[in-house]
């Protein structure tokens, strides 16, 4: 994947870069693959704002992609890599034998035509799934379960790659990007090679307008509201924020606390902390 720069004859495309979509080979979804994605607008179950800065955006259909690969024993033969609005990482369409269409997260350097099989008896090619026990030490997977049988969680995200760095007994450990060492189950599904669309971290937005596109509203920094609206406003002229921590509206601690709960039950499985 490239990207592209724009030529800069307005100003909100002077510093504005997009994704070259050279890889795209279809551009239309599979029909019968999608479903009706209602915008949230940052709102939960009761109508209030949880996430705040969310709304507007474009329409878009969900992609319904297995992250579970369950289909063992049949190949599989790549017909289009295409675009999803919904992630990052781009989607390949995958036909099976018996003519059942499913979409995968699209792994790095995987092209149309190629073929592709998930199950214990697959061998080590980019994009066959298998579980961590059949899968050597030293070798880069994405798109990993956290639990047998429950669907990928891990690693999804474009350009992602996790390292299997050793096997003993019934787990695997697992060296993520961020550093963190991790243990997984060996029953637990992954895939060969990382996912593709390495470049699009590299992709500058440029220009407000396009951020609303994305669904992102404006955000307003604290030390510009008044002290009634934050715990960082007030003051006259530019001042310094009053409250010496960086706090959130509610003033909650927005730096540096810990918000990971201390008896998680995953924390065993947690080797190393990426810090």
């Amino acid at each position: 994947m490239a990207i592209r720069k724009l030529k800069p004859v307005t100003p909100g495309t002077r510093w504005a870069s997009v994704s070259a979509f050279t890889e795209i080979t279809k551009t239309r979804p599979e029909k019968s693959l999608i479903e009706p994605l209602k915008s949230s607008g940052g709102r939960n179950n009761t109508g209030r704002v949880t996430s705040r800065h969310r709304g507007g955006g474009h329409k878009r259909f969900y992609r319904i992609v297995d992250f579970k690969r369950n289909k063992f024993g049949m190949d599989a033969t790549v017909t289009a890599i295409e675009y999803d609005p919904n992630r990052s990482a781009r989607l390949a369409l995958l036909q099976y034998k018996d003519g059942e269409r499913r979409y995968i997260v699209a792994p790095d350097g995987i092209k149309v035509g190629e073929v592709l099989r998930s199950g214990p008896d697959a061998e080590i090619k980019v994009g066959n799934a298998m579980p961590l026990a059949n899968i050597p030490a030293g070798t880069f997977v994405h798109n990993i379960e956290l639990r047998p049988g429950k669907g990928a969680q891990m690693a999804r995200s474009a350009g992602m790659a996790v390292q299997l760095m050793a096997k003993e007994g019934k787990y695997a450990q697992l060296r993520l990007p961020s550093g963190e060492m991790r243990t997984v189950a060996v029953d637990c599904m992954a895939t060969i090679g990382g996912v593709g669309n390495a470049d699009h971290e590299n992709i500058s937005i440029g220009k407000a307008g396009r951020s609303r596109w994305l669904g992102i509203r404006p955000q307003s920094r604290g030390v510009v509201m008044n002290p009634v609206d934050h715990p960082h406003g007030g003051g006259e002229g530019k001042s310094p924020q009053g409250n010496p921590h960086l706090v959130s509206p509610w003033g909650w601690l927005t730096k540096g606390k810990k918000t990971r709960k201390t008896k998680k039950a995953s924390s065993k499985f947690i080797v190393k902390r990426r810090k």
